[in-house]
């Protein structure tokens, strides 16, 4: 017997119950849907937190305060100027305090929840950030301590719509009010959050008026730091650890009451997190391909005894124990490769539709599907198939022809 042959038969027994096979099937479908649409999901985060931090800058150093230590002191507005002083940092470009928090800034009876940056001007060179209308922080802004903000585009959405020119305005964060002068060019929002819903003022001004702090009002929360180049990361990075230490009175680097990481070291971080997510809710997605093959046991069982008859006849025509083995192996087959190829026109529809729900969210997050999850997701339906088919078809081969003719 002939491999088409022993399609045409599997198609033939199949098609005799076309509602259980479909039900049998649409196991498979959905633990091949889910795989799919997971994977998809867990790559377009990763690309899109990647693309994300890397429209920051790839020559991006981070210097952050290290509690760890008993004696530990807080990074100031002093260890920013002593960086940038230095006569030897060459492999640094421009340095960026600033310092975080959260409020709410309300105007005409609406409000927002957003995240405060106070800043110097060379933030918007540091960070990447640009203005699409009106002005970004000045050094007079800074002596001044003057009540001004720059504001990001959902935040300018949230609280003018898009009639009104929020320039020359005043918003209000805590008790004060802060003329708006400018407005921050729309970088888009990611899986972790929108970089557009933030507002931005000198860093004096949130010191004093915002922060508040038990200490000097020097403490900031983050020095940026640009290297001259991609190439000189390192050197930049051995460059401000060193001043850090001569400043902070640091003899050994065990004693470091502060941290140095690179744009690329966080952006290595980021994917390696969202990779281990990815796998794991494809893992857990794919048990449902498993469900989907106990189903194919259960049904491929039922269907040897219905067929007992029929297998009984076909042994006493002539057809050897691999014939009917094979038969119901390739019936098993047929339903996980046609359950799998289904599954992934359904997990692209998902994986579209929630990209779709994404942009309309104002979310930038374009599930992927890549040629491996595909291939991965076909040939693990396709095993599913004839792994739980297997012992089904083991047993029909077994059945002795005489008892099985002899079975109504």
């Amino acid at each position: 017997m002939n491999s088409w042959k022993f399609i045409k038969d599997a198609i033939s027994s199949l098609n005799a119950n076309k509602l259980r096979t479909a039900l049998t099937m649409l196991g498979i479908v959905i633990g091949v849907a889910a795989v799919i649409s997971m994977l998809a999901i867990g790559q377009g985060a990763s690309s899109s937190i990647t693309s994300q931090i890397e429209s920051m800058g790839t020559n991006l150093i981070y210097v952050t305060t290290n509690r760890d230590p008993n004696n530990y002191r807080p990074l100031t507005l002093s260890d920013a100027a002593a960086i940038t002083e230095s006569g030897g940092t060459a492999s640094v470009l421009e340095v960026a305090p600033s310092v975080t928090t959260s409020s709410t800034v309300t105007y005409s009876g609406a409000s927002i929840s957003t995240t405060i940056l106070g800043v110097t001007p060379e933030y918007s060179t540091v960070r990447n950030e640009s203005v699409e209308t009106g002005r970004f922080i000045t050094s007079e802004d800074m002596e001044d301590y003057d009540t001004v903000a720059v504001i990001g585009s959902d935040v300018v959405e949230d609280l003018f719509g898009t009639a009104t020119n929020p320039l020359g305005r005043k918003v209000r964060i805590g008790s004060n009010l802060y003329q708006v002068v400018g407005v921050l060019k729309d970088k888009g929002g990611t899986s972790i959050g929108s970089s557009d819903n933030q507002v931005l003022v000198p860093i004096t001004t949130a010191q004093v008026r915002i922060i508040t702090q038990t200490g000097t009002y020097q403490e900031v929360s983050l020095i940026s730091v640009a290297a001259a180049s991609t190439e000189s990361i390192d050197s930049a990075i051995n460059e401000v650890s060193n001043i850090m230490r001569s400043r902070h009175n640091i003899q050994s680097e065990e004693d470091d009451d502060f941290m140095v990481m690179s744009q690329e070291a966080f952006t290595e971080a980021a994917t390696q997190i969202t990779g281990v997510l990815t796998v794991f809710l494809g893992g857990i997605a794919a048990i449902s391909l498993l469900v989907g093959g106990i189903g194919i046991m259960n049904i491929m069982l039922v269907s040897v005894i219905e067929r007992t008859r029929e297998i009984g006849l076909r042994k006493a025509v002539g057809a050897r124990n691999s014939d009917i083995m094979l038969h119901f192996l390739v019936e098993s087959l047929i339903i996980g490769l046609t359950g799998g190829l289904l599954g992934v026109l359904l997990g692209w529809g998902i994986s579209s539709l929630i990209s779709g729900v994404a942009a309309f969210g104002s979310t930038s997050l374009n599930a992927k599907i890549t040629l491996d999850s595909v291939m991965l997701s076909v040939l693990f339906s396709i095993a599913v198939g004839l792994v739980f088919g297997l012992y089904p078809a083991r047993r029909a081969s077994r059945l002795e022809p005489v008892e099985a003719l002899r079975t109504e």
